[in-house]
């Protein structure tokens, strides 16, 4: 038998793709990232990136521009996993209002790639920081680790996230976002009894995400992480 995500599908040229899902009859466009040597044989690790208020729109791809994308683009072979690029509207809300829209670009690409449904990340920057944040109390079911950069949360959903591996990185410089946003959420989740890592970089400003996304342990960590 074969299904969604079997083996019987034939290997995606490596890169991103720019992909449309339907809504209400209008649509919203996401890229998919297929890494090099990608093998519906096996199945594979997936990460989804959120992007910050500068990278909104409809274009579909001005999320690839900022944080992850870019450092997929300077060393694909560091990212042996396959990455979720969804874009939301440039208005007001912030991601947790586009979670349905984020977790059907997700199963989207579950349909077309071979995905390990025990090693499914996500990760963001600032606006989409927050979001990581704020999306993974409610989807321990579905996220097994978040690296959330220059972002923040609610520290009421410590509990809920003193078990998931958690990366957080921030500037010490920020202005956009203060580095307590990040710091706090840290440190409730460990008095939650979590344990979580923090790496902030003194002096840095807002963009945290170069320094982030070049961590040499960074992939490595992510791509490990399993569900329970």
């Amino acid at each position: 038998m074969t299904g969604p995500g079997s083996s019987d599908r034939s290997p995606l040229p490596t890169g991103f793709h720019d992909r449309l899902l339907p809504e209400g009859g209008a649509g919203s466009k996401w890229v998919l990232y297929v890494p090099p040597d990608y093998d519906p044989d096996r199945a594979w690790p997936l990460i989804v990136f959120l992007h910050g208020r500068g990278e909104e729109g409809s274009d579909g791809r001005l999320q690839t521009t900022v944080g992850l994308g870019p450092a997929i683009g300077r060393d694909p072979e560091r990212w042996p996993a396959i990455v979720v690029f969804p874009q939301k509207p440039a208005d007001r809300h912030g991601w947790n209002a586009y979670e349905p829209r984020v977790l059907a670009a997700l199963m989207a690409a579950r349909h077309e790639t071979r995905v390990d449904p025990d090693r499914i990340t996500l990760t963001g920057v600032s606006m989409g920081g927050f979001g990581a944040w704020m999306m993974a109390p409610r989807r321990r079911d579905l996220f097994a680790a978040i690296a959330p950069v220059c972002g923040g949360g609610d520290p009421a959903d410590a509990a809920d996230l003193a078990a998931l591996p958690i990366w957080a990185f921030h500037g010490t410089a920020d202005p956009v976002v203060p580095v307590e946003h990040t710091t706090r959420m840290v440190e409730a989740v460990r008095r939650a009894g979590g344990d979580p890592r923090l790496t902030l970089y003194d002096g840095v400003g807002h963009n945290s995400w170069d320094r982030a996304y070049a961590e040499p342990e960074l992939p490595e960590w992510l791509l490990s992480q399993r569900l329970p």
